[in-house]
């Protein structure tokens, strides 16, 4: 078996980073330099929710798993693309909308769901993305999957202003049942081959509610 191709669908991390409303834009500043220190170093402020990252259970739950609790199976398997691309802003996607591929929604697989909402990256549009209502996370959930991914900041809608207790209906239904997200995906229209490898490694982060991830599809022939 041969790697043969990798498709990064990963966002930078810096200053232009669109963070998510309320949290801090990441900082990136030279620390150290080779005339001075005689090497380059950077410091880097970033929220753990910076970018592409992943969500642990811990992240919605005090008594839910941190990231470094999880098992790195988590964050890897069958990637299974569902197309939900032509919703209009803030639409619902269901339990209905996943059908199609709801065979393949199986333990270890990684199901990455594509809005087509990451054209929006960088405008305050980005905000207005569909989401997965809680019929749709339910059925992910009972069919085994443990890692969702989304080409948008959430797989909940992104409101306004703050939240309702409670209405964090996919965060809830997924990280409950210990599986874990990844946001801010990019280009998964680029994963056009069969079965390809999704892989999405956070750093070990003590007591890590969350952790950026380098994500790449794998294409192994």
């Amino acid at each position: 078996m041969q790697l043969t191709r990798i498709v990064d669908l990963s966002r930078t991390v810096g200053p232009r980073t669109q963070a998510f409303p309320g949290d801090r834009a990441p900082s990136v500043e030279r620390s150290a330099t080779v005339p001075v220190e005689g090497f380059n170093s950077s410091a880097v402020h970033m929220s753990s929710h910076s970018g592409t990252h992943v969500d642990a259970p811990f992240h919605f739950l005090d008594g839910g798993q941190r990231l470094e609790d999880l098992p790195l199976e988590r964050f890897t398997g069958p990637a299974v693309v569902v197309d939900a691309t032509g919703l209009p802003d803030r639409a619902p996607v269901t339990a209905a909308d996943l059908e199609p591929w709801r065979n393949r929604f199986v333990p270890g697989a990684a199901v990455l769901v594509r809005t087509g909402w990451d054209g929006h990256y960088g405008t305050p549009r980005y905000f207005d993305h569909p989401y997965l209502d809680a019929s749709a996370a339910r059925l992910l959930a009972e069919s085994g999957v443990r890692c969702v991914g989304v080409d948008s900041p959430s797989p909940d809608s992104t409101p306004h202003g703050p939240h309702a207790p409670g209405d964090w209906a996919a965060h809830s239904v997924l990280l409950g049942a210990g599986a874990v997200i990844v946001e801010n995906l990019r280009g998964l229209e680029r994963v056009d081959f069969a079965d390809p490898l999704f892989m999405a490694l956070p750093i070990r982060l003590s007591g890590g509610d969350g952790a950026p991830v380098r994500a790449v599809a794998a294409r192994l022939d």
